[in-house]
């Protein structure tokens, strides 16, 4: 891959990348005040974002509980799929998620988004269920992955602050 990665937090100044992404990437797209909420700093949230080249070329949302991190969304910008910079964001995330002492990663996905399956089969993702009509948009439902952190032990650089 040409060009300058880098994973570090979202912050509120991210809004319109993260917007623009957002849009782009789904036909229910999240509204820019849902998006900014995620982007605040806060104790639970866990933002991440990629720059390639110094510009914003994707996003990860993600809620931290007591003994879970829950991914709420990762996207990348359409042009720049398959660069493996979604993959660069979850394993940032995974990384985050140890540093934190958290047990398990949990994320749901629509069952006809093949690369994204493959993706989280890579990481060690496993199917744990199924959420019945789970997308609004749809009515698809949505298979719930899940990793189990406690596994193994190998830690990685967490993201830039």
């Amino acid at each position: 891959m040409s060009g300058e990665v880098r994973i570090r937090f979202g912050a509120p100044d991210d809004l319109g990348a993260v917007h623009a992404i957002e849009r782009a990437s789904f036909g229910d797209p999240w509204p820019p005040a849902a998006l900014a909420q995620e982007l605040e700093p806060s104790d639970f949230r866990l933002p991440l974002v990629v720059e390639l080249d110094g510009r914003v070329a994707g996003y990860l949302m993600a809620w931290a509980t007591p003994d879970e991190l829950h991914i709420l969304n990762i996207a990348v910008e359409p042009r720049l799929r398959r660069r493996h910079l979604g993959a660069r964001l979850l394993l940032a995330a995974i990384d985050a998620a140890r540093e934190a002492g958290l047990a398990a990663i949990t994320l749901e996905v629509r069952p006809g988004n093949e690369a994204a399956l493959a993706m989280y089969r890579r990481h060690g993702f496993v199917r744990r269920g199924v959420r019945p009509r789970y997308y609004t948009d749809t009515g698809e439902d949505a298979i719930v992955l899940t990793l189990d952190l406690r596994r193994d032990g190998e830690v990685r650089p967490a993201p830039d602050r």
